[in-house]
């Protein structure tokens, strides 16, 4: 299937990594990207330098690397935690690829969600991550039920005229579930709507 697993290099899965960084899944046209596949897509990740991020390094739309639609948001992020992006864990809930959210079934969506979680699970366990943030309320409502994360242990809402909240929940083990604005419709560098200092307190 059209898709992707790994959105930071080897560095990042190969030793503690505090932060897990989830989105829903990859987006584009699976026809357009169909050589890009689950299948292949490990040992392409394998040939990039250990510490690599998609976020930082790849160039996305003919654009500078890093520099186009959530990628300077999620960077701004990691800036403001001091954490370097190729060392932090980085994927989606689900790894087949789709134009947008809609474009999957409830069930389809839930079916790849249940089939890509053990490797979530262990990359939780084993890189002993503390804090899950997750873009957007269907990834963050799917992870927080997995790791039954249902105690609000904290909030941001935006100083803006949206007022749009992200939330934090404990979850079992001590690891924490934020579920955070999508960065694909929020500017995260405005601090109106900057996210950083929530995800922080679900580190410490």
């Amino acid at each position: 299937m059209s898709g992707r697993v790994f959105y930071s290099g080897r560095d990042a899965f190969s030793s503690m990594s505090p932060l897990y960084l989830l989105g829903l899944n990859p987006g584009g046209d699976p026809d357009a990207y169909r050589t890009e596949t689950i299948g292949r897509h490990p040992a392409e990740v394998a040939s990039h330098p250990g510490n690599w991020s998609a976020y930082r390094d790849e160039a996305w739309c003919g654009g500078e690397p890093g520099t186009w639609g959530l990628q300077p948001r999620v960077l701004h992020l990691l800036r403001r935690l001091s954490l370097d992006p190729g060392e932090v864990a980085s994927s989606n809930l689900v790894f087949a690829r789709s134009q947008q959210e809609a474009s999957l079934t409830r069930r389809q969506l839930l079916q790849y969600a249940d089939a890509c979680w053990p490797f979530h699970q262990a990359v939780i366990e084993s890189l002993q991550v503390r804090a899950v943030v997750c873009f957007g309320q269907t990834a963050g409502s799917y992870v927080r039920r997995r790791l039954h994360a249902d105690r609000q242990c904290g909030e941001f809402v935006e100083t803006n005229n949206r007022g749009w909240t992200s939330r934090a929940h404990a979850g079992e083990g001590g690891v924490n579930v934020v579920t955070v604005t999508h960065p694909s419709r929020t500017d995260w560098c405005n601090p109106a709507a900057d996210i950083s200092d929530l995800v922080s307190n679900s580190l410490s």
